[in-house]
């Protein structure tokens, strides 16, 4: 079997990817926007199963795929969903001295990642995800 395209290009999609977060974030630097993107993806898999979190990572582009599994303690207990002000607080504890993320972190992050993941393949991992995972990933939208 040949090698997979999305791995042959995921570095330049990566790229592309952190381009767009900066943009929609108006943060100035890609690492600025790595801590922000780093501290979302953690807030949302502390609230999912391993199977529920492998599924999801499942329709992640590789380089998103990694960085939502990195440093996962699996064996830590599932965290109930929260209002998004507890959320927002979680995402801006990660390096919490070195953390710029924005008010807008959680919609920032998970617009962004919308665009750049199969919409149909990510509708069909959140329809089997508890209702609470479905509006993370649509918060601030009507």
């Amino acid at each position: 079997m040949p090698m997979p395209l999305e791995y042959r290009q995921a570095s330049a999609d990566f790229d592309a990817f952190m381009k767009d977060l900066v943009a929609t974030s108006m943060i100035q630097t890609s690492h600025q926007a790595y801590t922000m993107l780093q501290a979302v993806l953690q807030v949302f898999r502390h609230r999912l199963t391993v199977g529920q979190a492998i599924a999801f990572a499942n329709v992640l582009p590789p380089v998103l795929r990694a960085i939502f599994v990195s440093d996962w303690d699996t064996e830590a207990p599932v965290k109930p969903f929260a209002d998004r002000d507890t959320l927002m607080k979680e995402v801006r504890a990660l390096r919490h001295d070195h953390n710029l993320s924005t008010d807008t972190a959680i919609e920032d992050v998970t617009s962004t990642i919308r665009r750049h993941v199969d919409p149909e393949a990510l509708e069909r991992v959140l329809n089997t995800l508890p209702v609470e995972a479905r509006r993370f990933w649509f918060m601030g939208q009507a």
